[in-house]
């Protein structure tokens, strides 16, 4: 990226449930970072799943982004030349991709079961860990029209052999090998909803997104997508993965246990009070003092964060 190009970053969250610490921790240092930068900010609502996504819950995660004090340049409510801004209503984009890959000879049908595995959705650390074999990569014409009478087949990216690199933002520099580690990666599942590698990866390219800041539990996926990128022409943006938030116990943050959902802060919190936890909770203030959102930019700074998976304490903003 050239130094005069205008920063761009995203923060693109799912709307199946109601934010917990984690989704805010991400959110506020993706928007620190854009912000301390004089960039601009897209919020881009990931809704794919129509199982899981609901707009009641998109419509909740925006309106609690703006009382914590997070805004965005461009998203709902804000065009800015790239919407739509849910994914649900850019399918035909994902589709157009799926089409040049396809005519690159990148993509091949697949039958196997576990192809429709979650494809949907952002993996997480240890949930998709298997390696896909190519059970499907070598079927003849036949064989495909054969199988497509019994069942609708997903459609898989050849991953190419060799190491993906880049410099992380907060790890440093890393490199994942991704037909060793996935094997050809799902791009659309059986039923049609398009995987959440090539989703993401599209929604990045055509919106201009030159910096992504998200968990560690994405820090994998970086390599399918650096991949994908390559192979519909276009840059990918700088990276950079933030640690995990977990209990006491060890267990990651999740919408499913409702572990401090933001409607229970919200009930005892003002919203500076909440910033102010999340400053000296991710190591940016010495003590837990309220600070709005904004005050927060000059105390950003990528090197002070922390590597390690970030404990939050059973008493946090008690």
């Amino acid at each position: 990226m050239s130094e005069n190009k205008i920063v761009r970053g995203r923060f693109a969250p799912s709307p199946s449930g109601r934010m917990h610490l984690g989704n805010l921790c991400c959110a506020l240092l993706a928007w620190l970072s854009v912000r301390s930068q004089n960039g601009e900010m897209v919020l881009r609502i990931e809704d794919l799943d129509p199982d899981r996504c609901k707009r009641t819950y998109a419509e909740q995660l925006c309106d609690d982004l703006l009382w914590l004090g997070l805004d965005w340049d461009e998203g709902p409510g804000k065009d800015g030349g790239h919407g739509p801004y849910f994914q649900s209503e850019r399918r035909h984009l994902f589709e157009d991709a799926l089409q040049q890959l396809m005519a690159q000879g990148l993509v091949y049908p697949c039958f196997c079961t576990r192809a429709q595995l979650h494809a949907a959705s952002a993996p997480h650390a240890g949930e998709t860990t298997f390696r896909y074999t190519g059970t499907c990569r070598g079927l003849t014409p036949e064989e495909i029209a054969e199988k497509a009478l019994v069942r609708s087949p997903a459609m898989r990216f050849r991953a190419p052999e060799g190491v993906i690199s880049f410099d992380d933002l907060f790890l440093g520099p890393q490199s994942y090998d991704v037909q060793t580690m996935f094997g050809d990666f799902l791009i659309r599942r059986s039923d049609g909803v398009h995987a959440y590698q090539l989703a993401v990866t599209v929604d990045d390219a055509l919106m201009g997104i030159t910096e992504v800041v998200r968990g560690s539990d994405l820090l994998t996926s970086t390599g399918c997508q650096i991949q994908l990128f390559r192979a519909l022409g276009a840059e990918s943006p700088r990276y950079g993965h933030i640690p995990l938030l977990v209990n006491p116990e060890g267990r990651r943050l999740s919408k499913r246990e409702r572990d401090l959902d933001i409607g229970a802060l919200r009930a005892r919190l003002t919203p500076e009070q909440l910033c102010g936890h999340l400053a000296h909770l991710l190591g940016m203030l010495p003590s837990p003092e309220p600070l709005p959102a904004r005050e927060m930019i000059p105390l950003y700074k990528t090197t002070d964060l922390s590597r390690a998976t970030i404990i939050v304490p059973e008493d946090f903003a008690q």
